[in-house]
């Protein structure tokens, strides 16, 4: 009987994360031939490709897309696991920001999961819009960060994938003609900017009646009926009715939560609270 071997599991997570088999192999510690060997040997058990070739690196399969949180939960598992049995004791400091839309969701399951393993680790946690996030990583604030972005960079890990549409309350109905009225994020960032670009794109009148620091804002102002906004559909309940076609949009981005982090050290408590995120974003938000 034919067994996906954990091994041949990290391997796929490591390119998959890196884009590349070159990145890939180098964050394992292997050889590029001997990581191609691991991938082919995946894909001959699967039976498929788990990769497609696209320019110098690779993306994901139909096949890999489905296997990529399967083997991301199964080696997450044995490292928590290995950790429990072999009592590594991890110390030190950390400084992580979490967007605050996210971290009120995720935030308390994250640092719960890290702590019952690492309770020696000192958090300092920033959980606020994530803006200025990639920056803080850049400058040495933050030792971690998990933010949005349109296009990910190599070196940031992508997390999870939210398509953006444009919604109004469920008991307002507006106009494709009138002026129509938006809710906005109040500082530069991917959100605003998205916004702005698909109410140029669609080339109608329209006026920024509400701006907030934060989804919850942009909510309570679309669920109040004085705007409408352009949010994720992992934000939208019963309360809210998408209307992008209704009112003349095009198609809208989807918002990529990824995760980076100061330098490329992947040990002690930096590498146990990235453990802990993915786990934590593996399920549904």
């Amino acid at each position: 009987m034919v067994n996906l071997d954990s091994d041949l599991l990290r391997t796929f997570v490591a390119v998959a994360e890196a884009g590349s088999v070159t990145d890939g192999a180098a964050r394992i510690h292997r050889s590029q031939s001997a990581t191609s060997l691991q991938i082919k040997r995946l894909e001959s058990i699967l039976g498929q490709p788990v990769f497609k070739r696209h320019g110098r690196g690779v993306v994901l399969s139909d096949a890999g897309r489905l296997l990529l949180p399967v083997a991301h939960e199964v080696t997450t598992r044995l490292d928590v696991a290995l950790q429990d049995i072999s009592q590594t004791v991890v110390t030190g400091n950390l400084r992580i920001g979490v967007p605050d839309d996210h971290g009120r969701a995720k935030l308390a399951q994250i640092i719960a999961a890290f702590t019952r393993h690492h309770p020696q680790v000192e958090l300092e946690v920033t959980c606020a819009l994530s803006t200025g996030f990639p920056d803080a990583i850049d400058k040495g604030s933050l030792d971690l960060a998990v933010y949005e972005v349109e296009s990910p960079e190599p070196h940031e890990e992508l997390l999870f994938e939210d398509p953006t549409c444009w919604v109004s309350s469920a008991h307002r109905e507006f106009s494709v003609d009138e002026t129509l009225p938006v809710a906005v994020f109040d500082h530069a960032c991917w959100w605003r900017d998205a916004a702005i670009a698909s109410l140029e794109h669609r080339a109608k009148p329209y006026r920024i009646v509400y701006s907030s620091q934060s989804v919850a804002g942009v909510i309570a102002a679309v669920e109040a009926g004085i705007a409408v906004g352009l949010l994720g559909r992992s934000s939208l309940h019963a309360g809210l009715s998408i209307v992008g076609e209704t009112l003349g949009f095009s198609r809208t981005s989807t918002s990529k939560l990824v995760m980076a982090a100061a330098g490329s050290q992947e040990t002690g408590p930096l590498d146990a609270m990235k453990t802990a995120i993915r786990s934590a974003f593996l399920t549904k938000i």
